[in-house]
């Protein structure tokens, strides 16, 4: 239409030069040539329009293009979740290191299985103090909060997370559970007693033994001190006591029933040991700190179990890396979550791969040297004592 009316008024402009032309032939070819030129000039203007329309029309058509794009995007990243959320409780027993590897471990091994705090993610967290009614006030928490899983950082809080959520029907995943059977959390044959599996820290007794021969050829007594009320403590005590005299040791126990006990059981047992070995004992392992600097105080080596232990003032350890434990957890978890597997389909994990650590500066306060043979394929070797 509006091409139609750009012509008209072309002509119409052309005509009116015409009519206005006198009898000279100059005048009448310079009117002529200012008729064409008007005519021109409209027909460009006309193009340019039109072109513009064509180029108004192509935007849009490359708008569409891109927004169909950016659609198909969101579409493709939806495609990778399913859009499910999860909440889910973490009860930590007590407070150390140990511990708290297992619980960053098991939140890389949920990210890594794509359930991310933050984004699909709601994580409730407690820690009881190594208090055992502390922990079963936790899972009830938890339970009010109609959370989707309950992960139980060490034996009391495993014990307490099952007791009450098999009556809610929430599947339980634990970790650094010495020993889930004698636990009563697995069957004999490693299969679960109900929604509940997980991973075991169970200590590489016999290596340990072997380390500690190593670097104390005269050493004959080893001290450890245990919690009486921790089953996984009493279970490691029983396995230590039986392999001990293969290397030339005796075990000297030391069990205590709370932490006040620490300070007085710690003062006797240096007096008739030669060294001390600690275990995975979260009580024990709440008061290291305190036994570190009583030990040192006397010149007697103190082993750890792993390797935040031996960063903070133990000599060494053939022990695990409680990081990779509780990613080798939060990977069973992701299946629970995501209706893959249920927590009954499935039979605890033991982690492998144990390893030597040690630590130069200790060695060295004890006038000690640390052979090449075990340095040389150390995991991680500390040179100097971290204190927070």
């Amino acid at each position: 239409m509006r091409k139609s009316m750009n012509i008209i008024m072309a002509a119409a402009v052309a005509m009116a030069i015409t009519g206005c032309a006198s009898g000279k032939p100059a005048e009448n070819a310079a009117n002529q040539n200012a008729a064409t030129e008007a005519a021109a000039d409209a027909k460009a203007g006309t193009g340019a329009e039109a072109a513009g329309a064509d180029n108004s029309a192509a935007g849009t058509d490359a708008k569409a293009g891109t927004d169909a794009e950016a659609a198909g995007a969101d579409n493709s990243a939806a495609d990778t979740t399913d859009g499910a959320s999860y909440t889910i409780g973490i009860g930590q027993f007590a407070e150390h290191g140990s511990l708290d590897n297992c619980r960053e471990g098991f939140l890389q091994g949920l990210a890594e299985e794509g359930i991310v705090e933050g984004e699909n993610l709601t994580v409730l967290y407690e820690n009881s103090q190594a208090d055992g009614g502390t922990a079963s006030q936790i899972i009830d928490n938890f339970l009010a909060k109609d959370t989707d899983l309950i992960c139980a950082i060490a034996t009391p809080m495993a014990q307490s997370a099952y007791s009450a959520a098999k009556k809610e029907d929430v599947p339980v995943i634990y970790t650094a559970v010495t020993d889930p059977v004698l636990a009563e959390l697995a069957n004999a044959d490693g299969t679960p007693v109900g929604e509940i599996t997980g991973t075991s820290d169970k200590l590489p007794v016999e290596k340990q033994l072997e380390m500690i021969r190593t670097l104390l050829p005269d050493a004959k007594k080893i001290g450890i001190m245990y919690s009486t009320s921790e089953i996984n403590s009493v279970s490691a005590i029983e396995e230590y006591k039986a392999a001990a005299p293969n290397y030339g040791f005796e075990i000297v126990e030391s069990g205590i029933s709370a932490t006040a006990d620490i300070p007085l059981a710690a003062d006797s047992l240096l007096e008739k040991v030669d060294c001390i070995n600690n275990l995975t004992d979260n009580t024990v392992v709440s008061s290291l700190p305190l036994i570190l600097d009583k030990a040192a105080k006397k010149g007697i080596p103190v082993f750890g179990s792993e390797i935040e232990q031996v960063r903070i003032g133990c000599l060494a350890t053939v022990g695990l890396d409680y990081v990779s434990l509780g990613a080798q957890t939060g990977k069973m978890a992701a299946q629970v979550l995501k209706g893959e597997k249920k927590a009954s389909e499935m039979s605890f994990e033991i982690i492998d791969e144990a390893a030597f650590y040690g630590n130069n500066k200790v060695a060295a306060d004890l006038g000690i040297t640390i052979p090449e043979s075990l340095s040389s394929t150390a995991a991680e070797m500390f040179d100097e004592i971290v204190t927070e």
